[in-house]
């Protein structure tokens, strides 16, 4: 019996080499979108290329493009996959008010190319679109479920919002199986380092090796449900495993803010804190005095997500999935990696 193949668009990412990782660890064939570009970006897969000979299934890199349907088209054919994780996008919230326009075509319309790829070409290989707990944005109602309205509050969650709408669309137009995975904020040492909790975890890093003097960060009040990573890849999987398509939420069901996984991740480091000022003023300063985190109002969204809070009971119902590793827990495991890189061990 052949092996079962996958293709993964953002296969670079922290979520895409998490889920490579899964899927070939369960005899997969895994087949990769990548986008050429002028400097190396795989450094997240390349233990598994690498491997790849000394693998039963290996795995397969193919140039695209998100805003390219021909690519998409073309690599769909070559590979002809059961199974397509679109986990490509620009994903990152703020960046997306200074790029609207791209970001709804990367991580909007991309979502139409690939599911009109698997349409028009009759290949019936099952679909995961990456939705976003931004999507719920202004909350309407605490926890959030797959019934709770959407309220986006930004140019990203606009695009997700589209692309959530359109992968309901083909999956009731045309029969197709369409999954839309709402996950919440899922971490790991993997993580691009302009999102806060990497921010965070290797700034305090480069603070211990005295090759940063402080922290710059946001809002410190914004309450997130936070999970690790490897745990959320896992639940999309599931979903295609499923015999009939549907929408789930993944999430921890617990909420902290951005000034808790800070604390934590300082206490891990073994440094002593004081507190002083208020609001935009506030620091941080150590028992030497030294201000060691501080507030920049140029990290604060134009438009800020206050609070979000997921509700899994339907993924845990369904498809027996839950998260099990604690905020606290995650920030030790970031920690540990990220002082690694600076050779000190915590």
């Amino acid at each position: 019996m052949s092996a079962k193949k996958a293709l993964i668009t953002g296969i670079t990412g922290q979520d895409g080499s998490y889920l490579a990782e899964l899927l070939l660890s369960k005899g997969y064939e895994v087949h990769g979108l990548v986008r050429r570009a002028s400097t190396f970006n795989r450094g997240r897969i390349e233990h598994l290329f690498h491997d790849r000979h000394s693998a039963k299934y290996p795995l397969f890199l193919h140039y695209g493009d998100l805003s390219d349907s021909s690519s998409l088209l073309r690599v769909i054919l070559e590979t002809v996959p059961d199974e397509v994780y679109h986990l490509g996008a620009q994903s990152h919230v703020g960046v997306s008010f200074e790029i609207p326009e791209s970001t709804g075509d990367i991580t909007g319309l991309s979502a139409t190319r690939i599911l009109e790829a698997l349409r028009t070409s009759k290949i019936p290989a099952k679909f995961y679109q990456a939705s976003s707990s931004e999507l719920y944005g202004k909350v309407k109602e605490t926890p959030q479920t797959e019934t709770t309205p959407f309220h986006p509050r930004s140019p990203y969650a606009c695009a997700k919002a589209y692309a959530y709408f359109l992968t309901q669309n083909y999956r009731e137009s045309y029969g197709m199986f369409a999954c839309n995975g709402i996950l919440f904020n899922h971490e790991s040492p993997r993580r691009g380092e302009n999102f806060v909790t990497r921010k965070i975890t290797m700034s305090i890093a480069k603070i211990l090796s005295k090759k940063q003097e402080c922290l710059y960060l946001g809002n410190l009040e914004a309450r997130r449900d936070w999970g690790y990573a490897p745990e959320f890849v896992e639940g999309m999987w599931r979903m295609l495993q499923e015999s009939t398509p549907d929408d789930f939420v993944l999430a921890t069901g617990k909420q902290c803010s951005v000034r808790e996984f800070l604390e934590y991740c300082l206490s891990h480091a073994g440094i002593r804190w004081e507190k002083s000022g208020k609001g935009n003023d506030e620091i941080y300063v150590d028992a030497k005095g030294k201000t060691i985190v501080a507030i920049d109002p140029r990290y604060q969204r134009p438009a800020e997500v206050d609070t979000l809070l997921g509700n899994p009971a339907k993924a845990k119902r369904i498809l027996g999935w839950e998260s099990k590793t604690t905020l606290e827990e995650l920030a030790l495991i970031m920690m540990k990696a990220d002082c690694a890189l600076f050779g000190i061990t915590l």
